[in-house]
């Protein structure tokens, strides 16, 4: 699929409800499963989409669409969730989550892009020259990535109980 802004935010909007309407009221059994030692469980990736609707996104955008000559990315914290979640509840995670979802969206749909506008570029310390609309495109994907990834550690809490119809289940399998 070509890079379309309209049917990125159809994806981004709904990525909060989805969250939400999943995890939303779930025991900390389902919310605090990981897949063992230095792996999230669904808390944590809802306190690191946190950290991304705050530092990342619409920061970079901004980076890209400044004036300034230099455009490289400030390093992102892929682990700041950790002391930034810490002492709140999932419920408040979504809150929040779902409150800056909404600004980082009012403030992309104001910038009224332009075709000029996606092709104007920023410097990633490690991937290098990147385009608004990789930075745009990768936010959609992203979110995609952590909902998978939700549901495959919320599987895996029962790639036991399955017994043999894990062989027909390959969410089980990695």
């Amino acid at each position: 699929m070509q890079f379309s802004l309209s049917k990125s935010i159809d994806i981004l909007e709904r990525t909060p409800l989805v969250l939400e309407t999943w995890l939303g009221g779930l025991s900390d059994e389902w919310i605090l499963a990981n897949e063992g030692p230095d792996t999230w469980n669904a808390f944590d990736i809802v306190g690191h989409l946190i950290h991304g609707e705050e530092t990342d996104w619409i920061t970079r955008m901004q980076v890209i669409l400044s004036n300034n000559e230099d455009k490289t990315f400030d390093t992102f914290d892929r682990f700041a969730q950790y002391e930034k979640s810490r002492g709140k509840t999932m419920r408040q995670l979504l809150d929040e989550f779902k409150q800056l979802r909404k600004k980082s969206l009012d403030i992309l749909v104001a910038q009224q892009l332009t075709t000029d506008d996606l092709t104007k570029t920023g410097m990633h310390r490690v991937l290098g020259e990147v385009t608004l609309s990789h930075l745009l495109a990768t936010w959609v994907a992203h979110d995609l990535n952590h909902i998978a990834q939700i549901a495959r550690v919320m599987a895996k809490q029962y790639k036991e109980e399955a017994g043999p119809w894990v062989a027909f289940l390959r969410i089980l399998q990695t």
